[in-house]
Formats: C-alpha cells, structure tokens, sequence
C-alpha cells in the first residue's frame, strides 16, 4: 500500500484501488468513520458481501457526501472505471437501456464503495441471463409504531410458511426496522412471475396472521407489517448482505441464522461489530447458491387468488398497467362508482426533506403546535413516506385527520421542513395535458 496526497492506493488481489480523500467522515454522529474505514470494513466481510452481489448487474446508490448527505441512484456504469470491471446492459420498463456495473472480486467492491456507495443494491438476476431472476425476495417492511417483535414474528411465520412449500429462507436484518427473507429459486420464470409468487405469499402470510401482517400496497389500508411484493419487479433493488445502511450507528444488513432470528437485535450489527462476528462464525448464507427451489406451489397459491377474484394488485407507479390490476389510486383518493367523488382522507402534510430524521423533527414540531390534534393521531394516522425522485430519495410525512374531530382540525399550511428535490423538476415541465409516464 502506497500514499499520495489525499489518496490512498490498496493493492488488492493484484489490483490497484484508488481510495480518494480517504479521510472524509462518512459518518460523524453516532460513530465517526472515514471513507477509508468504510473499505477496510468491506475487506473484512468481502467473501459475504460479494456473495449478495456477484454476477449480478449493480444500481450504484451514491452517498458522495457522506451517509448524512443526499444520495443519487446512478444506473449507468461509470465512463471511466477499470478494464477488469466487467459490465451488462439492462432495458427497463420505460424501454430504455442502460450498462450497469457487475462485481466479481474484492477489487472491484473496494472501487465502488470508493464512489460513495455506502449499500449495495444488487438485482436479482444474474449477467448470463437477464430476464430470469433466481432470486424470490420478501422485505418485512414495519409500519410506523410497529416494534421489532413484530417483524420477528411474522419472519417466523414467513418461515413456516417456506417450510411448507419446499423453499427455504435466508434471513438477515434489513439494517433499518426491517427484515429480508431471500429465496434462492431456479431462473425458470420471468420477473412478473416471481412477483406474482411474491403477491401470493404476502397474502398468504396476511390470512395467517391478520393482526400483523398485512399486503396493503397503499400506505393508508396497512396495519403491523407490510410484506413488499414490489421488490420484485424488474428493476427494484434492495440492500444487500452486509450492506452498511445510513444510520448515525452505521448499522449493517446482516446474515442470520433461522435460530437467531427470534432474539435478535439489529441495533447489534454495525460497521463495528459486524467484522468480528464474520472472522468467528463466517457468513450464515454461504451455502445459499447451492439451494435453488422452485416456484410451482407458491404460484399454484397465486392461481387459486385469482380464482377468488382478488386479482392483481398495486404496481410501483412507473409500470405499466396489467389488464386486472385493480386501481391505482391510493383509497383516499379514489372515486365511487357513482357520480358523486368518493370523501377525501383529510390528509396534511406536515414535512418533506431529503433527510429522513429532519422530517420526524418537523413532525414532532407539528404535534408540539397541535397537541389537541395530534392526541387523536392512532400509529396508522402518521404516514412516513419514502419518496423516489429522479436521481434521489427523500421523506414525506403526512398525518391522517380522520380520528379528529372536526373543529380541531388544522388547515394545512407550509411543511416544515419544506424541501420537495421534485418541485423544481416539475415546475421546469413544459405546460401539457397530463400524460401516463413510464420511467426506467
């Protein structure tokens, strides 16, 4: 290893890794750590975090200002990135086409985190076969208010379930409030196939456990824990093993045993302590690849759903609408049958910021202003949006009114805080009758 001014060369694997300003603090409020350490921690865990990623096309999320600045998701691979770094070209929804990076070795994940990609997000696909993923995914999504316990219980019941189908489950903490049950499957069926088994299972888990879990799309109609089906469409990605997520205690997404999962604590698995539990137990999932099953039950689950006409459901808004798709329409907004509109939700928001816990701090201040209000608000009234814009994501926070009554009630006023990174995009929108908009 060599040092020039501001950059730090690794040799690794017969590769050379500039690290640039390898002192930058990546984190700097619960822990501090530099760019250089945050590679150095993607070293000690390489073999499990290249098992998550190899051979898979990589969405690049770039945190170039560290986890507590904005991110920007960066589909296209870099012009200028090493001739050893290999690459596949992927088409969207929206028809375009875009080369994505694919990472084989430790080099090549040491050059990316280098960029700023704090998370991996790898597709479920692999580069010799673009349109079969071999990958089931089942994001434990926890709503707001709902304890870890929760998520906990219905990854059991998630596993209980597998069981039953022949499939097995690879568990791991999400790094945030969640949880990830991956299922190796055979690449036979197409992408809208495995959501598909995707949507059977959510519901499936939902008739099982209907106080906790649930596979409402729209934010509104859920309770406990939202099993996200949607992470299965082509083109959704999510944290990876060993991901490290952009929390101030730098919390990794971590592997886990089916036997640690009912005690687990996620706040456990940081950048710090992450690198000795991998030296002493090694990787949870390393014989993953070796445990493809298949999909035939699950979609059998899926014929008899449609069978009892529940159909298809809600699709992120960028994709094309399917012939039994019900409406995508978020309920408060949507129209009866009638000629008369269906009553709107009193919805407010109260926040919107590309930082997460700026926008809690403005709801916790609009409660402050309203406590009569917000003394009616039950868990499921508070809606915590995680919007995707562009090229980056921010927060939205909303309150539902419905349980207020009426003469406490607040007018909406301006957000606080107020910074939508869409607003100005839309406001630079030549004026034209509104039109369907696909996106890749």
């Amino acid at each position: 290893m060599s040092k020039q001014e501001d950059v730090e060369i690794l040799s690794i694997d017969g590769y050379e890794v500039r690290v640039t300003h390898p002192g930058k603090l990546y984190f700097s409020r619960e822990v501090k750590l530099s760019k250089l350490e945050l590679v150095r921690y993607y070293l000690a865990v390489a073999p499990g975090a290249l098992n998550g990623i190899r051979d898979r096309p990589i969405v690049l999320k770039r945190f170039v200002n560290g986890a507590e600045g904005e991110a920007f998701y960066q589909k296209r691979a870099p012009s200028e990135h090493p001739e050893w770094l290999q690459t596949v070209t992927l088409s969207f929804p929206s028809g375009r086409t875009a080369e994505e990076l694919v990472v084989e070795n430790t080099a090549g994940l040491a050059w990316i985190v280098n960029l700023g990609c704090i998370e991996l997000h790898p597709h479920a696909i692999r580069s010799k076969d673009l349109n079969h993923p071999d990958e089931l995914r089942i994001d434990l999504d926890p709503g707001p208010g709902i304890g870890w316990a929760d998520v906990r219980r219905v990854a059991l019941e998630v596993n209980a379930f597998l069981e039953e189908l022949g499939l097995r489950g690879w568990p791991k903490t999400s790094g945030s409030r969640g949880m990830h049950i991956n299922v190796r499957i055979e690449p036979r069926w197409t992408f809208d196939e495995v959501r598909r088994a995707a949507l059977a299972l959510s519901r499936e888990i939902e008739r099982r456990a209907p106080a906790l879990a649930t596979s409402k799309w729209w934010k509104e109609e859920r309770h406990g824990v939202f099993l996200d089906y949607n992470q299965n469409a082509k083109d959704r990605t999510t944290a990876s093993a060993y991901s490290v997520r952009p929390l101030p205690d730098a919390r990794v997404s971590t592997p886990l045993r089916w036997d640690e999962v009912a005690e687990c604590d996620p706040a456990d698995f940081t950048v710090l302590t992450v690198p000795k539990r991998f030296a002493e137990i090694g990787d949870p999932h390393a014989n993953m690849d070796s445990d493809a099953g298949s999909l035939e039950k699950l979609l059998d689950f899926a014929a008899r759903d449609d069978a009892a006409g529940l159909g298809d459901a809600p699709w992120p808004p960028h994709f094309k609408k399917t012939a039994d798709e019900k409406s995508r329409v978020a309920p408060s907004r949507a129209k009866k049958a009638t000629t008369k509109p269906r009553e709107k939700m009193p919805l407010l928001v109260v926040a919107n910021s590309p930082d997460k816990a700026a926008a809690i701090a403005g709801l916790e201040r609009w409660k402050a202003s309203y406590p009569k209000a917000a003394q009616f608000l039950a868990v499921e009234d508070v809606l915590i949006d995680s919007m995707r814009g562009r090229s980056s994501t921010w927060t939205r926070v909303r309150v539902n009114l419905r349980n207020v009554p009426e003469d406490l009630r607040p007018d909406q006023g301006t957000p606080d805080p107020d910074d939508d990174p869409t607003r100005k995009q839309r406001a630079e929108r030549p004026s034209r009758k509104r039109k369907a908009v696909t996106g890749s």
